[in-house]
């Protein structure tokens, strides 16, 4: 590995350096072998792994350390919050010499750990690692994972006693909204220092515009909706989309309580500890531009600095806010541009949109599985869609919509979009369960089975498929809520 961690050269107010717990006994979890070699992972070093993960063998070149920042959590303010049981270990160029942190969670007590225990359980780890392999593969922006390793040894209480494990994540930017908000609440002297930090290493075309400042906020509010166009379009749901949980780079970050959306019900709630549906699918692009308008406040100091280039700082204030008015037709060009792709419809007609939204509309009124409903379509499977709906008249008007926009396009190419962009496969709740039940067990079987599935879920695996990978959630049987434990 190359590392460069520069991080590290910030100020030492910004973390707290420390060596990893390693484990007890460690077993080997799961190794992803291709993001190794990306990472320029040596031989040897791949052949270490599990020391690597478990912190017993760090390559001298590593600099562990836990990030303070704060957060704003389910709307409310938390205070100081910061790296709990995690530790960024370092940064490395990959092949494209793009810098990528690498990031342990499940490491033990640091200073942020409040009232927690440092540590993370293997069913959650697993949760985590199969999560951002499956969107990095469904081309939404994502945090992934090396791999990870487990300990039978040490068992951590949550609802149960479980097994514990360490997950070697990978990410652009562990750089989080919540790590301006505590410069601001606690360190405002280093503000500046930070927002040149993230200019230099993240958005370095920026540093030479009239306002670095507001050409970079104007980038990252573009990359977070583009970010959450891409969970809209795959039905994916965060479940904790609290100001520390979204990056500076628009990257998914912090797999707890999510969910692959199955039947269409924008109003789901997959965490149980979301009492009034905060984070539901449907209010996550209202949450990511509440979450961005608290970050932007948190810039205002900025104005008298050569980073804004500010005449005053009401003007820089207004600024600002016109920047966050870009959010919402950002959003919708990526989500109306996403969805045209899906329904395999020519993004220059003015239907188009019109027509998505009667599909998804009949898909939530007949409560069918939203991942299995686009693939049909894109199977040209009509009749079997039509034979899951009751009121087949709003089908038929649909359907007929829908052949009228595509009749004089390039049907072909339009196919191959659906194709492209129509998953087979997603991480349905299910399927990780029973991955998490085997591994529990030591059979880490169905954890390599998903991990290869997921790979490629726009192509028909059928010899490594189960039946219960495609099938729908019964009629009777509710969507689970998962718990933010881990």
């Amino acid at each position: 590995m190359h590392f460069d961690n520069r991080y590290a050269t910030l100020s030492p107010k910004l973390f707290h350096k420390q060596a990893v717990k390693s484990l007890p006994t460690p077993m080997a979890g799961h190794f992803n072998t291709e993001l190794a070699k990306q990472l320029q992972w040596s031989d040897a070093e791949q052949a270490d792994w599990i020391n690597i993960i478990n912190g017993s063998n760090l390559p001298q070149e590593a600099d562990p350390l836990a990030m303070v920042y704060a957060g704003h959590q389910f709307g409310q303010w938390a205070g100081q919050l910061g790296d709990g049981r995690g530790l960024l270990i370092g940064q490395v160029f990959d092949q494209q010499q793009k810098l990528t942190d690498l990031h342990l969670k499940g490491i033990g007590l640091t200073p942020y750990s409040r009232m927690g225990d440092g540590r993370a359980v293997l069913r959650s780890v697993i949760r985590e690692y199969l999560a951002g392999h499956a969107l990095h593969h469904l081309h939404v922006p994502s945090s992934n994972a090396v791999g990870f390793i487990y300990s039978h040894e040490l068992q951590i209480r949550r609802e149960r006693l479980e097994p514990s494990a360490i997950l070697l994540r990978t990410a652009d930017s562990h750089i989080r909204l919540g790590h301006f908000e505590w410069i601001n609440q606690y360190q405002p002297d280093l503000l500046q220092e930070f927002a040149q930090h993230c200019l230099e290493n993240y958005y370095p075309d920026c540093l030479n515009a009239e306002s670095p400042i507001l050409a970079m906020a104007k980038q990252v509010i573009d990359r977070n909706a583009y970010m959450i166009a891409g969970w809209q379009l795959v039905g994916f749901a965060h479940g904790v989309m609290n100001t520390d949980n979204l990056n500076i780079t628009g990257s998914t970050l912090d797999f707890g309580p999510y969910g692959f959306m199955e039947r269409f019900r924008p109003n789901w709630i997959n965490n149980h500890s979301d009492n009034q549906g905060r984070y539901t699918y449907q209010n996550q692009p209202s949450i990511a531009h509440w979450n961005l308008w608290v970050w932007l406040n948190n810039l205002i100091p900025l104005a008298n600095t050569k980073l804004a280039n500010a005449h005053d700082k009401e003007q820089f204030k207004a600024d600002l806010a016109t920047c966050l008015e870009d959010f919402e037709p950002a959003f919708l060009t990526y989500y109306r541009s996403g969805l045209a792709k899906k329904m395999g419809l020519p993004q220059d007609d003015e239907r188009c949109f019109d027509c998505g939204m009667a599909f998804l509309r009949i898909l939530q009124a007949e409560q069918l599985d939203y991942t299995s409903s686009f693939r049909r379509l894109t199977d040209h499977a009509y009749t079997a869609l039509r034979d899951d709906c009751i009121d087949t008249r709003a089908f038929d008007d649909f359907l007929s919509m829908y052949h009228e926009i595509r009749k004089d396009a390039d049907q072909d190419s339009l196919d191959i979009d659906m194709q492209q962009h129509n998953p087979i496969y997603i991480l349905r709740n299910h399927m990780a369960q029973r991955a998490i039940e085997l591994a529990e067990k030591d059979d880490l079987s169905e954890v390599e089975r998903l991990f290869t599935l997921l790979s490629k879920p726009f192509e028909k695996q059928a010899e490594i498929e189960r039946a219960e990978d495609l099938a729908p959630l019964p009629s009777d049987q509710p969507e689970v809520m998962v718990s933010c434990s881990s």
